[in-house]
């Protein structure tokens, strides 16, 4: 067992009141450094509630969407692979549909993407091979030509548009911190 990983999903006795995971918590609080920090100690980015809620659908509520952390925040927990699930506040539509409401209209674009937000690497791109097998992260999606564009996970953070064929889904890890 993992006890670093172990130490960032345990649930204390006083956050144990409110059902909430360490990495929970700190969405809750818009804490961004300290959901890294816990995510590359090995949290588990999809805990939940017992209400269901996640760390991602958690972002979405009314006073995290009108704080402006939302979207850091989303972004943080999509590269490291949080996924939606049906229930209606958790679901990719019920984020999608608040996003929309209280007018962050790029987010709710973003949502609307496969691999919006996530960590990606860069497959058979032939124009430039020397990318291909580089990591990245789809910051946006435009759908007039049906291309990402991704920042490279690189010194040089360069931007570059590519098809949805050039990247497969690499999610963030510990190992990659």
């Amino acid at each position: 067992a993992n006890r670093t990983e172990d130490r960032a999903n345990a649930i204390s006795s006083a956050v144990e009141l409110c059902g909430d995971s360490p990495l929970l918590a700190a969405a809750v609080f818009n804490n961004l450094a300290l959901m890294s920090l816990l995510l590359q100690l090995g949290a588990d980015v999809n805990s939940r509630l017992s209400t269901g809620n996640t760390a991602i659908s958690m972002m979405f509520s009314h006073n995290k969407l009108e704080s402006g952390f939302v979207s850091e925040g989303t972004r943080l927990l999509l590269s490291w692979g949080a996924s939606f699930f049906p229930e209606k506040e958790g679901s990719r539509e019920g984020c999608i549909s608040s996003a929309r409401k209280y007018g962050e209209h790029e987010l709710a674009n973003l949502l609307e993407s496969e691999l919006g937000g996530r960590r990606c690497e860069i497959v058979n791109l032939k124009s430039r091979p020397e990318l291909n097998g580089k990591a990245c992260v789809a910051d946006e999606y435009l759908p007039a030509s049906n291309q990402y564009k991704v920042t490279l996970e690189a010194k040089s953070k360069d931007l570059v548009i590519l098809d949805p064929d050039n990247l497969k889904r690499r999610d963030r890890t510990p190992q990659d911190c």
